[in-house]
C-alpha cells in the first residue's frame, strides 16, 4: 500500500492536470463558437454562388465547361488520376479525430491505382510520410485559424493542376460535426463539378428540350470562338438564349464562379474541420476531467484509511507503550 505522502502527491499531480484539461476545454470551446460563427457568416454568399451556377446551367444546358468535364468518358482508359486534399490537426489530445480521417485517407489511397496526396496538417503530414505515402512536400499549410486567404491559395494551387491534365478527378477528406456529440468523415469530390449538385436532372433535362440543342458551347451568336481569351474580353461578346443574356460569355462568367465556388468550398471544409478537431478536443477534454474526478475521489478515500490506518497504529503503539510502562512499575514496587 502507498503511504500517505505519495497519495498526496498523486492528488496534487491530478489536480494540476485537471487545471490543464480545464483550460484546454475553455479554450476549444471559444474556438469551436469563432468556427461556427465563421460558417453562419460564409453560408449565404456560398448558397448566392450555387444559385447563380444553377441559373447558368439551366438556360445553357448543353454548354461544355472544363470544371464540368468528366474525362475519359468516351475512352477505354479505365485508370484515372485522383487527387486526396485530407485535411487533418496540427495538434493531438481531440480524441480519435486524427485517427479516423487518417483511416479513411489511407484506405482511398489504398484503392486508388494513381494519385497525388496533399495533407494539411501537420500530424497528417508526418503520419504519412512516415509510412512512406507519396506526400506533396510542397504543400504545407496549417489547420490552425482557417482563412479564405489560405483557401484561396489552395483552390488555385488545385484548379491549374487538374486544369494541366496532372489528375483527372479531386476529393477533399476531411471531418464533418454532425452535433455536439458526433462526427463523421466526409469525402467530397470537388473536381469535375456535376450538374446535379446545382441543379436538378429533370429540370435540366426540360430546360435540354426547350433549348433544342441549339446552343453551340464553342461558337458565339457572330461566329467566334468562346474559348476564354482577353481579346474576346475586351470587345464584350456574350450569349444568350433568347430572353437570358451573360456578359461576356457564359464560359468566362461560370469559370468565374466555379473558381470562387471552389474557394468557397475548400474554406467550408476548413472551418468545418477545425470545428470538429476543436469538438473533439473539448469531448477528449471533458472526458479527462470526468476521469481525473474519479480518480480524485478514490484517491481521497484511499488517502483518508492509509491516514486512519496510521493514525490507528499510533494509537495502538502509544497504548501499547503504556501498557508496557504500567507492567514495568508494578514489577519495581514489588
Amino acid at each position: 500500500m502507498a503511504s500517505a505522502k505519495e497519495i498526496q502527491n498523486r492528488i496534487r499531480s491530478i489536480q494540476d492536470t485537471m487545471k490543464i484539461t480545464r483550460a484546454m476545454y475553455m479554450m476549444s470551446s471559444m474556438k469551436l463558437r469563432k468556427a461556427k460563427q465563421q460558417l453562419e457568416d460564409t453560408e449565404p454568399y456560398f448558397f448566392g454562388l450555387q444559385e447563380q451556377i444553377s441559373s447558368i446551367l439551366y438556360h445553357f444546358p448543353d454548354m461544355e465547361h472544363i470544371y464540368f468535364d468528366n474525362r475519359s468518358k468516351d475512352q477505354h482508359e479505365v485508370v484515372k488520376k485522383k487527387a486526396f486534399i485530407v485535411l487533418t490537426g496540427d495538434k493531438g489530445m481531440a480524441g480519435a479525430y486524427n485517427h479516423n480521417v487518417i483511416k479513411e485517407a489511407q484506405r482511398l489511397c489504398d484503392e486508388s491505382d494513381e494519385y497525388k496526396l496533399y495533407v494539411v496538417g501537420e500530424l497528417g503530414r508526418q503520419y504519412f510520410a512516415g509510412q512512406g505515402y507519396p506526400v506533396d512536400a510542397d504543400f504545407r499549410y496549417t489547420a490552425t485559424n482557417p482563412s479564405v486567404h489560405r483557401a484561396r491559395v489552395i483552390s488555385e494551387l488545385i484548379v491549374e493542376l487538374y486544369k494541366e491534365e496532372v489528375f483527372d478527378e479531386v476529393y477533399v477528406i476531411y471531418t464533418k460535426m454532425v452535433s455536439s456529440i458526433s462526427e463523421e468523415v466526409e469525402v467530397q469530390q470537388l473536381l469535375p463539378l456535376k450538374p446535379h449538385q446545382f441543379i436538378k436532372q429533370e429540370m435540366l433535362d426540360s430546360a435540354m428540350k426547350k433549348r433544342g440543342n441549339s446552343y453551340n458551347s464553342n461558337e458565339n451568336p457572330d461566329g467566334k470562338s468562346s474559348e476564354d481569351d482577353s481579346d474576346d474580353y475586351k470587345k464584350g461578346t456574350y450569349e444568350n438564349d433568347g430572353d437570358f443574356f451573360i456578359y461576356p460569355s457564359p464560359k468566362k462568367v461560370l469559370k468565374k464562379l466555379v473558381y470562387n465556388y471552389v474557394t468557397g468550398f475548400m474554406y467550408g471544409a476548413l472551418v468545418e474541420a477545425s470545428a470538429s478537431e476543436e469538438n473533439a478536443r473539448m469531448m477528449a477534454m471533458q472526458s479527462a476531467t470526468n476521469n481525473a474526478e474519479e480518480m480524485l475521489k478514490e484517491l481521497s478515500v484511499e488517502y483518508n484509511r492509509v491516514r486512519q490506518a496510521a493514525i490507528t497504529q499510533e494509537i495502538t503503539e502509544v497504548i501499547g507503550g503504556a501498557k508496557a510502562l504500567k507492567k514495568k512499575k508494578k514489577k519495581q514496587v514489588r
